[in-house]
């Protein structure tokens, strides 16, 4: 007899497939061999497309770009005049996303790369001028990134954390890693939070979206 485990685990997987075969998504994962990164999952990338283009993103941002697939999904599911604004501490994440985002055949005035720390970086974008947000960084990170993507993000905005469950330690109350504690900072706060709706799904490494309202 087949444990509930296994059947739970296989329906995650069959999700995870749903898009299909990606040639961005096998780049990516080329990529992150080479910079020693992890890429966010296929179906995680594939749950991006769908988010932007519900939300007829226009102006996004993105707070990590680690390979790039984040920005491209974001981008091939946004407006067709959509401008992503791309923020990365490490230089070769910012050019193996400007790679990822050239092979997709995304136009370079699409697109704004910064090289350099978001703490820097995010102060200076407009309060309430944006329509996405993904935080895609380390854990311990997100919190602060957390409240500056919601001051970006005007009523109707997308906040949306990658990792959310901390590669499933976030259920276990005996994990009190930096990591995890601080995503589970991040959620408590979304909950309590009376200014956004959000829903965590078991996406990938988990999918944290809030709304703003």
């Amino acid at each position: 007899m087949t444990s509930p485990d296994k059947i739970k685990y296989a329906s995650w997987a069959y999700a995870e497939e749903h898009a299909g075969p990606d040639s961005v998504a096998e780049q990516a994962a080329a990529l992150g061999a080479d910079l020693g990164l992890e890429p966010l999952s296929e179906g995680t990338a594939a749950a991006l497309t769908v988010l932007a283009a519900a939300a007829q993103a226009r102006s996004v941002v993105c707070i990590g770009l680690g390979t790039g697939l984040g920005a491209a999904a974001l981008l091939r599911g946004a407006a067709q005049n959509a401008v992503l604004t791309g923020i990365d501490a490490s230089a070769d994440s910012v050019s193996a996303a400007r790679a990822l985002l050239q092979a997709q055949g995304t136009a370079s005035s699409r697109t704004r790369l910064i090289t350099g720390k978001a703490d820097q970086v995010l102060p200076r974008l407009t309060s309430g001028g944006y329509d996405m947000v993904l935080i895609d960084t380390e854990a311990t990170d997100a919190p602060g990134y957390a409240e500056q993507g919601l001051r970006l993000l005007h009523s109707g905005g997308l906040l949306v954390v990658s990792d959310a469950l901390d590669r499933d330690r976030l259920p276990r109350p005996a994990v009190r890693e930096p990591s995890t504690q601080a995503m589970r900072q991040v959620e408590a706060g979304l909950k309590e939070n009376d200014a956004v709706l959000s829903a965590l799904f078991p996406t990938g490494t988990g999918l944290l979206v809030a709304v703003k309202k």
